[in-house]
């Protein structure tokens, strides 16, 4: 699937831009499908959650975004230009869905946020998942690549962390056990950041009182 230029040039030109700001620590990209149809799917936190995902693989992710990003014509243009495929979240969007299955039918990858909206509330809690993801994979035989954001978009963060985890398909299952499996998935990804955050926190707090 060929990738529009405007994507192709901001990555370039952000990503380096993006990376030295915020410091992502990225975890487990090789686990991110080089090849063939997949939906690469995980917790919604931030308004940048996507241009994080965006970074840490070379493939052209196609994303779902809500329809309020089309409403006025420059933004609209821009999410056009990008590829991104305008979804209307109060029903079902045939049209959206359409699209999205057709860029897996043409091997191409697609980028979703299982929870539907950004989480505002708990953001290390997830919501609950809508089906849209896991439908869409058993209906193209696609893997779903789980990933997990964790901590803070901050200038040089120390703990903004992005983990991708084993891909999986659903084919054999249900679409509410496949489903599980996803939340589960993600619910662990974001447990192994915090881990891992909390022992780097420490590790630094304890070269701090040895120096001292």
């Amino acid at each position: 699937m060929k990738t529009p230029f405007m994507y192709k040039f901001l990555k370039i030109t952000l990503t380096p831009i993006f990376k030295f700001y915020y410091n992502p620590k990225i975890i487990g990209k090789e686990n991110i499908i080089k090849k063939g149809p997949f939906l690469i799917a995980g917790n919604h936190k931030h308004l940048y959650d996507q241009c994080l995902v965006i970074i840490s693989t070379k493939r052209y992710l196609k994303y779902m975004a809500k329809s309020e990003y089309f409403n006025k014509k420059i933004k609209k243009n821009f999410f056009n230009s990008i590829g991104c495929i305008s979804v209307h979240r109060d029903r079902k969007d045939k049209v959206a869905v359409d699209e999205a299955l057709k860029t897996l039918k043409n091997n191409g990858a697609i980028g979703i946020f299982p929870e539907g909206t950004r989480n505002r509330s708990n953001k290390d809690l997830l919501l609950n998942f809508k089906y849209g993801t896991v439908s869409m994979a058993s209906k193209t035989n696609s893997y779903i690549v789980p990933f997990a954001i964790t901590g803070d978009y901050k200038f040089r963060s120390k703990n903004l962390m992005i983990r991708f985890g084993k891909p999986f398909k659903v084919f054999n299952m249900s679409l509410e056990e496949a489903n599980k499996k996803l939340y589960a998935d993600i619910n662990e990804l974001i447990l192994k950041n915090l881990k891992d955050t909390n022992r780097t926190i420490k590790e630094e707090i304890d070269s701090h009182i040895k120096i001292s």
